[in-house]
């Protein structure tokens, strides 16, 4: 019996272990990992095939043993991990395998890319370097164009690779250990989508600091396929990004698995999944639940833990029941013919808050603001003319690319920006030009909650403490009244009181945002600046944290700004949204309006590149998408 049917693991179609005994470049039999000091071990029992061609998903929350089932069966693992069970990549066992064994292997047989790029290169040294020193680490021809070699595929225009398209991952593979580093370099960044010219020399000469998000995950992409390996490991590679980058990204490693790459995609999303898999294996408790073919699983989910992770996706109605395309399409037609920014009423201005929401002064009143880092001769408009204004008691959303302004106009609301012409009023208090003084009324009337709790919480004070330190700031000098206050708070984001001791690391993701939602709400704010507070989260627990901040701010009635890039999220809780692109407000309205009915171009796109769980619509998605780039 295998280890996946010891754990109860429901088979969907031909996928047991024995049914890929051939054909499979990466094999897992009985793979199980454990740590030193742990009761319990954190994978047991796996068993899968990576068939060449394909994306096999390994799904499931965080601490389930997704990540640390890949990273033993590579040997990545600190020496306080036990690996067992067996590993074959390309035939080469992996599992007790000595260093100089895994060393060849990684890069030429594997390559992989993570969730945070700017963590996975070097910040000191250039994107050429980087990937050009993978390549000469295995100057040799890689695993896959030896494959393509032997069945007489040249990979050139010409030979029988020809049908897989000029621009395939394959082309001229074979060559780099004939040609200049360079030119290796710059023809992977164009494979995946860098540009060309000077923009593609421009891309390989920065460092990652000097490239948008999107930018250097294709980056870590080129360096994992600079060594043409047979298999990818791709580690929550979009959980970071913006919808319309996801998209691009999903797209480029569908098109790589075309040109025979085997993709092992460790994700969360299930929306992503369903864009992208060919096959699924569901994780829990480090075992496999239910495996199969990815329409059958989205169709027919067997397991209820599976079930629960499709009905955490958050969804948007528009995209429920009808194509988003045709959509786009509909709406097009019903454009305003001046092209203008849709209002959200008869006024273009406060329609579509909730019922609650008061008809005097706005929490938050912005005109004609604009924002402009640094000086000299190439100045950069981070905003450019918004206005726009928040009711007491709404909520509103706002969406729009990486760098499109959002983030920005947030830490105008505090005074963190500074603001380089324009109006922005907070409960009736001017920003521009305030003095620190008189700001202190405005940071006691507002709570923001960051999107990292790991980062935004003091890791060196208790939650307790960390609770208490706005009321210690704004003068709560009654330490029992503080403590009090604190077991308030917590019981409100319904955490124990005793949780009050523990320090952040020793909570888990959403419990620590819960703590940043109880420290927002310390001081009672009139405004709660949610900056992406759920986008480092797993769907399940984003949808608890966000029913809590929803009934939080039904409950007290403050006004909140919700910052997002995940028009899914924002479509479950903004009352009312404004889409920002290049620092622009382009668009606005009541969120139900301009997610169903979007009027400018930009606002489809961003509609059109969100996924959802629904394998035949993201096929058919993605067919259109690459028919208008072809036309």
């Amino acid at each position: 019996m295998t280890g996946a049917q010891e754990s109860g693991a429901h088979e969907v179609g031909p996928q047991g272990p024995d049914a890929q005994e051939t054909g499979g470049v990466l094999r897992l039999r009985g793979l199980g990992v454990a740590f030193a000091g742990a009761a319990d071990p954190a994978s047991a029992g796996i068993d899968l095939d990576l068939r060449a061609g394909t994306v096999l998903a390994l799904v499931g929350e965080s601490g389930s043993g997704k990540s640390v089932t890949a990273l033993g069966a590579l040997g990545l693992l600190p020496p306080t991990a036990r690996v067992t069970g067996s590993a074959r990549l390309d035939g080469v066992e992996l599992v007790g395998a000595p260093r100089r064994v895994l060393d060849d292997v990684r890069g030429r047989l594997v390559g992989t890319i993570f969730q945070e790029p700017t963590t996975a290169l070097n910040p000191l040294e250039t994107i050429a370097f980087q990937i050009g020193e993978a390549v000469r680490a295995h100057p040799g021809e890689g695993s896959q164009a030896r494959r393509h070699r032997d069945s007489g595929d040249s990979g050139e225009p010409g030979g029988s690779g020809e049908s897989r398209g000029a621009r395939g991952p394959l082309r001229g593979w074979k060559r780099h250990g004939g040609v200049r580093v360079r030119d290796r370099v710059l023809e992977l960044l164009e494979r995946v989508g860098l540009g060309g010219g000077e923009d593609l020399e421009r891309i390989a000469d920065s460092y990652p600091h000097q490239l948008s998000g999107g930018q250097l995950q294709r980056a870590c992409i080129a360096l994992a396929l600079a060594c043409q390996p047979p298999v990818l490991i791709a580690d929550e590679p979009t959980t970071a990004l913006d919808v319309t980058v996801q998209a691009g990204i999903l797209d480029l490693l569908r098109s790589l698995t075309e040109e025979g790459l085997a993709v092992l995609l460790i994700t969360h999303d299930m929306a992503v999944v369903a864009d992208i898999a060919d096959e699924v294996a569901v994780m829990r408790a480090g075992h496999i639940v239910e495996r199969g073919p990815v329409a059958q699983i989205f169709s027919r989910p067997q397991h209820p833990y599976t079930r629960q992770l499709l009905a955490a996706v958050p969804r948007l109605d528009s995209l429920r029941q009808e194509d988003p395309f045709e959509a786009a399409a509909c709406a097009r037609s019903a454009a305003p013919a001046d092209g203008g920014v849709r209002g959200g009423g008869p006024d273009g201005a406060m329609a579509g808050a909730h019922d609650g929401a008061d008809a005097g002064e706005p929490v938050v009143a912005i005109r004609d603001l604009e924002v402009v880092y640094g000086g000299g001769r190439r100045p950069v408009r981070a905003v450019q003319g918004v206005t726009l204004s928040i009711a007491p008691g709404e909520v509103l959303g706002m969406v729009g690319e990486s760098g499109s302004g959002k983030s920005t106009i947030a830490g105008t609301l505090t005074g963190l920006v500074p603001i380089s012409s324009g109006s922005v009023r907070v409960c009736g208090v001017e920003i521009a030009g305030a003095r620190r003084r008189d700001l202190l009324p405005v940071r006691r009337a507002t709570g923001v909650v960051y999107q990292n709790p790991a980062s935004s919480l003091n890791p060196r004070r208790t939650v307790g403490a960390s609770i208490a330190e706005p009321l210690v700031v704004h003068g709560q000098v009654d330490a029992a009244a503080r403590q009090a206050r604190v077991r308030e708070l917590l019981e409100a984001v319904q955490l124990p009181a005793a949780m009050a001791q523990r320090y952040p690391h020793e909570m888990s993701g959403g419990q620590r945002q819960r703590v940043a939602i109880a420290r927002a709400l310390a001081l009672e704010p009139r405004l709660v600046i949610a900056d992406e507070p759920t986008s480092a989260l797993d769907v399940s627990v984003q949808a608890v944290v966000l029913d809590l901040l929803g009934s939080l701010q039904a409950e007290l009635g403050f006004a909140c700004l919700f910052v997002s890039h995940d028009l899914a999220v924002v479509d479950s809780i903004a009352t009312r949204t404004v889409v920002l692109s290049g620092g622009r407000l382009v668009e606005e309205g009541p969120t139900r309006h301009v997610l169903a009915d979007p009027q400018q171009d930009y606002t489809r796109r961003l509609v059109a590149a969100v996924p959802v769980p629904d394998p035949a619509l993201q096929a058919a998605r993605r067919r259109r998408r690459q028919g208008s780039r072809a036309a």
